[in-house]
């Protein structure tokens, strides 16, 4: 990963841990244990702040971290494991922002349906 890249991708990953400061945001640990309840919300349809591509985004990912295939392999060492750690750091940032947005929509009963989606 080149260094503007993990710049930005430290970053990002601030930007979310300061928004869990925040007084009305939901705080980490509410985020952790809401991602099973949004995972299931957006796989039966309820929750539609999250895609389903986004969510094979996600699924794709854990694939790659646990995975002994990998782009740059583990032994050539230390460029085995930054894209490993850049793949999870990715993974985390996009888990926890989400799972605010979730916990947010919760909260707020918003409804079900989003704007432009076709209500049967």
């Amino acid at each position: 990963m080149d260094r503007k890249r993990s710049t930005a991708a430290a970053g990002h990953a601030w930007q979310i841990y300061s928004e869990t400061l925040q007084p009305e945001a939901p705080r980490m640990g509410e985020r952790v244990r809401a991602v099973p309840r949004m995972l299931k919300s957006v796989l039966r349809g309820r929750y539609k702040g999250m895609s389903f591509g986004t969510l094979g985004l996600l699924a794709l990912a854990t694939i790659y971290i646990v995975s002994p295939l990998d782009v740059i392999p583990d032994p050539l060492l230390p460029f085995g494991v930054v894209d490993d750690a850049g793949v999870a750091v990715w993974l985390a940032t996009m888990l926890v922002r989400a799972a605010g947005d979730f916990v947010t929509w919760e909260r707020g009963g918003r409804p079900t349906a989003v704007v432009g989606d076709i209500v049967d």
